[in-house]
């Protein structure tokens, strides 16, 4: 018991380490571009999910605990949506409406195509002032930059966990891909 005391100190006083060293940095020269790249990624995986999921189980579930298909990949993007008019200036009325993307394909894929437009533009017109600046994300103060990658890292956790759902019906998950 003492041990898992003294780690979860370790983990707290590393996370808190991590994040004083990327309020540190500044991302290269030709950063934006890279994330830009991961936007286009993240959405390119979502709406391959979405094409390779018959829409008659897009409201399937694994477990009874989890989101379903189309929930799940509703949550990713509109994470997505959300970080982007809170953190970046994104204006809210852009994110698309959600009625209809729970059961059909178009409809799924219309609502993510509009939340990763909405992110590509933010993230285009971001000022470098505005990336230096400093935010706090859920309790976490680090760069502006930085809160581009998280949503990256957020989006493939999450969107990687309805891989069970391909594989309970006997289906491979779309092709992975590099960025």
């Amino acid at each position: 018991m003492r041990c898992l005391g003294w780690l979860a100190l370790l983990t707290v006083a590393a996370t808190a380490l991590g994040v004083q060293q990327a309020q540190a940095q500044v991302p290269p020269q030709d950063y934006r571009g890279v994330q830009l790249r991961k936007l286009d990624t993240e959405r390119d995986l979502l709406l391959a999910m979405a094409d390779s999921m018959p829409e008659s189980l897009y409201r399937d579930k694994v477990t009874p605990e989890q989101r379903d298909f189309a929930h799940q990949l509703h949550h990713v993007a509109s994470v997505v949506a959300f970080v982007c008019v809170r953190f970046f200036g994104a204006d809210g009325s852009a994110v698309p409406d959600t009625v209809g993307i729970f059961d059909s394909r178009q409809g799924l894929k219309g609502y993510v195509n509009g939340v990763y437009d909405l992110a590509s533009r933010a993230l285009q017109n971001q000022s470098e002032e505005d990336r230096q600046a400093t935010a706090s994300l859920f309790g976490q103060d680090m760069p502006k930059w930085q809160i581009w990658d998280e949503i990256h890292m957020h989006t493939m956790w999450t969107a990687g966990q309805v891989v069970a759902n391909f594989r309970k019906h006997g289906m491979p998950p779309p092709a992975f891909r590099f960025f």
